[in-house]
């Protein structure tokens, strides 16, 4: 996979590194050449340009990249500004940051694919959540375990939990199913909202429309959404 992330703070400069070290391609964008400097040995590629200014961003490869990613912080107006170029040039899969309500309500309306909240989340998760097929979001526990939120594959739609087989199959235990419906933000805009469905059974049913929250080992559930 190739990624752009752009912002190369604690939060970006982790994800970028975890991200490289895991085989990714990655390219870290920063407008500060002190910070390019530090990570050009632990990232693919830095680049030192302002993410904000459309002259400068037609040298990122958009059209290569698999993943955008804004993880500007420290600054809303640039964070915006980022995002918006990066809508504008069309990113394959757009992820941008929040830092505030009113920013994430900013983000939504400008339609970004995805919204990260790094006070909240982990580098570790949102690398999990990147390389995982299928994953929306993780969370580690001890050892070698996990609980993670993942779509439900085409493979089992329609099944039930007693028919897909997936504890004996894979050491994976399905908690519960989620459900995504449309309510109106602060703006009055259509934005998805997770329902839970309650604890999951023998005779729930699995449809691609859901997302599984599952537990187990991380690797009998990388072998379940393959």
């Amino acid at each position: 996979m190739k990624y752009i992330i752009i912002g190369l703070g604690n939060f970006g400069a982790s994800l970028a590194q975890k991200l490289t070290r895991t085989g990714n391609e990655v390219i870290g964008v920063d407008s500060q050449m002190a910070k390019v400097e530090l990570f050009k040995e632990k990232i693919s590629h830095t680049i030192c340009l302002d993410a904000t200014d459309e002259q400068a961003v037609t040298q990122l490869p958009l059209r290569d990249t698999d993943v955008v990613m804004v993880c500007i912080g420290e600054d809303e107006g640039a964070n915006i500004l980022a995002t918006a170029l990066m809508k504008q040039k069309k990113a394959k899969r757009l992820i941008s940051r929040a830092v505030s309500p009113l920013h994430e309500t900013v983000l939504q309306a400008m339609q970004v694919d995805e919204i990260i909240h790094p006070e909240e989340e982990t580098a570790e998760r949102w690398a999990k959540k990147l390389n995982m097929h299928g994953v929306l979001d993780s969370y580690e526990l001890t050892g070698d375990y996990c609980i993670v939120e993942a779509k439900v594959p085409e493979r089992y739609d329609g099944k039930t939990l007693q028919e897909a087989e997936l504890n004996k199959k894979y050491g994976v235990v399905v908690l519960t199913l989620i459900s995504i419906q449309e309510e109106d933000n602060e703006l009055g805009l259509k934005v998805p909202t997770p329902k839970t469905k309650g604890v999951a059974n023998a005779q729930t049913e699995l449809t691609t429309d859901d997302i599984m929250v599952l537990y187990g080992k991380s690797e009998g559930i990388r072998k379940l959404l393959e």
